[in-house]
């Protein structure tokens, strides 16, 4: 009587071992989309955040410079403190962001109040729970 431990390659697989082995590989495969799918999204909400730091700092730029708040995100391209517009990463459009307007000089009630802040026109929640939009 003789006793074999292991397969013999010519005996192949059972069924159940390659159904273990396909069950396997779809769990890691399924763990690997939803890390990769999570991994973009901080991607797009890591650029979003470096997007609205150097338009707000462009626009203090432009009121250290001119004592008085750019009129439109154009006027930062043109007087060259930004090269473009960027485009917002969550919602891949330039003409998204939300602009928040200077209120009135009460001292001169006359001059045109220019963009203050600016906050990003996409809709959802972040990764971390807050809206995109109160960035």
């Amino acid at each position: 009587m003789t006793v074999r431990l292991g397969h013999d390659w010519a005996d192949g697989f059972t069924l159940i071992e390659l159904l273990v082995v396909i069950s396997l590989i779809i769990v890691l495969a399924s763990m690997g989309m939803v890390q990769y799918a999570s991994s973009v999204t901080r991607a797009k909400e890591a650029v979003l955040k470096e997007d609205l730091f150097r338009i707000r700092d462009a626009i203090d730029q432009y009121y250290a410079d001119k004592n008085k708040y750019p009129a439109s995100l154009e006027a930062l391209v043109s007087e060259k403190y930004l090269r473009q517009v960027p485009v917002d990463p969550i919602t891949n459009r330039a003409d998204s962001w939300q602009t928040v307007m200077a209120e009135p000089d009460p001292l001169n009630p006359t001059a045109e109040a220019g963009i203050y802040d600016i906050k990003s026109g996409a809709q959802g929640s972040a990764l971390d729970g807050t809206n995109y939009s109160e960035w």
